[in-house]
């Protein structure tokens, strides 16, 4: 038996609930970093607030995987976990800009920061089986189609959610200005949209896919061993580990890089453009002119994410043309320039060029490494192998939290535009290490 070749909109469903998934996530890389510098964070602390979030997705997503290659339920074998998470990370989202009301039981820098750790366990709750679900789904000639297919939704995802804090302001005029230590209410609505967005979503996946059964999926024959024999215990994660395929371990320095570079970007963007383009002082966390910066931030990392979503649907094509491994490494150094020329742009209307290569690397990061890894997995392990992939995602964003902060403070002279550069070189290393991974 082969599995069923699925539809366009058959695929598409399959994934819908991504675009809930990253409208949130989206709202939280463009904006946790204003929230936390408004609740009272300084820009060299910022890494070490984020560090909740690879902490988060290398404790989760492997343990996730693991148990969603073993769960099966009457709703199916991966979609327990994206209700779940999103649930869990809809309360995250309410509750993140809201902290101040909550001070009464700890400071607000605290509860935002705690709330940024709930967040990011939830949407690893719900990322992580997403990825096993199209090998679960899918053909192995459809799986490139179904992550680029993936990879369009998070654009679209979040496009929305970077761009609403600007446009319920310019577009609805909700106020964008707060009294200082306050968060302004276009972002505190953006949140709550957000949060019923990513439940919504999900539950267009839950409502119409159909997971095959566990007699289904045997009958298939693409194991490459009998799952019934083995260890089903979660230690038998550090075994995998060990014996992950070759294939793996070249990508894992792609994605080390790859996601060093990603991190440096999400953290400092908002205070590197804040200070280097408009020219703010470090220490102005609550101005308009801060406010707008943060907005336009949104607006842009909105754009690098739109780029992505129209670039993902040219990834077959071009993949198919010069080859995945020629892509992904031609997308990671466009997307290196992208970030070091942010140093170079005198106006912020500039910053698209930036971001339209940035975007070009976006979408290639969240499509081809997977396309790439996929053919060398056992199917009966694909759920924890992604999981283990995910190391590759979180170690490289906690070592630049933990060294970020002083990077920052002591050799770039404060001045965190230095650390998006930082970011650009890492995407072409990563970009160059692409060129040795032998795929299956």
């Amino acid at each position: 038996m082969e599995k069923r070749r699925l539809s366009f909109w058959e695929v598409w469903n399959l994934s819908f609930g991504f675009l809930g998934i990253q409208m949130g996530f989206a709202l939280q890389n463009a904006n946790a970093s204003r929230i936390l510098q408004i609740f009272g964070a300084d820009v060299h602390e910022l890494s070490w607030f984020w560090i909740v979030a690879p902490l988060m997705g290398l404790i989760v997503q492997p343990i996730v995987g693991h148990y969603s290659d073993k769960t099966w339920t009457k709703m199916g074998r991966r979609k327990p976990f994206f209700l779940t998470g999103a649930l869990l990370a809809a309360v995250g989202l309410i509750a993140m800009p809201n902290a101040g009301a909550l001070t009464a039981i700890f400071p607000a820098l605290w509860i935002g920061a705690g709330m940024l750790m709930v967040m990011d366990a939830s949407f690893n709750i719900a990322m992580e089986p997403f990825r096993a679900l199209v090998a679960d789904m899918m053909p192995a000639d459809q799986r490139t189609l179904g992550f680029s297919i993936q990879t369009v939704l998070i654009g679209l995802g979040a496009v929305v959610g970077s761009w609403l804090p600007y446009a319920l302001t310019n577009w609805f005029g909700i106020s964008n200005e707060a009294a200082a230590g306050e968060v302004p209410f276009n972002l505190i609505l953006s949140f709550v949209i957000g949060a019923l967005a990513l439940v919504g979503c999900i539950m267009v996946t839950i409502l119409t896919t159909k997971e095959y059964t566990p007699e289904e999926l045997a009958a298939f024959g693409d194991s490459e061993t009998d799952a019934s024999t083995e260890d089903k215990g979660l230690l038998n994660i550090f075994t995998d580990f060990k014996n992950m395929p070759f294939t793996m371990k070249q990508l894992s320095w792609v994605q080390f890089f790859s996601w060093f570079g990603l991190f440096g970007m999400w953290v400092y963007a908002t205070p590197a453009i804040a200070h280097q383009v408009y020219g703010l002082p470090l220490s102005d966390h609550s101005s308009k002119m801060y406010q707008d910066a943060g907005d336009w931030v949104g607006i842009l990392f909105g754009i690098y994410n739109g780029v992505s979503a129209i670039y993902a649907f040219f990834l077959p094509a071009i993949a198919k043309k010069l080859g995945r491994k020629a892509t992904h490494t031609y997308s990671l150094i466009l997307g290196g320039i992208g970030l070091m020329s942010i140093y170079l742009v005198p106006d912020p209307t500039l910053l698209i060029f930036s971001m339209v290569l940035i975007g070009i690397s976006w979408a290639s990061i969240l499509a081809m490494p997977y396309a790439m890894l996929v053919g060398s997995i056992p199917t009966h392990k694909m759920g924890v192998y992604m999981g283990i992939f995910n190391f590759f995602i979180v170690i490289p964003q906690i070592i630049n939290a933990l060294i970020g902060g002083p990077l920052v403070k002591y050799l770039y002279g404060g001045n965190p535009v230095f650390a998006l550069v930082t970011s650009g070189v890492a995407f072409i290393i990563a970009g160059l290490l692409n060129l040795k991974v032998k795929e299956n």
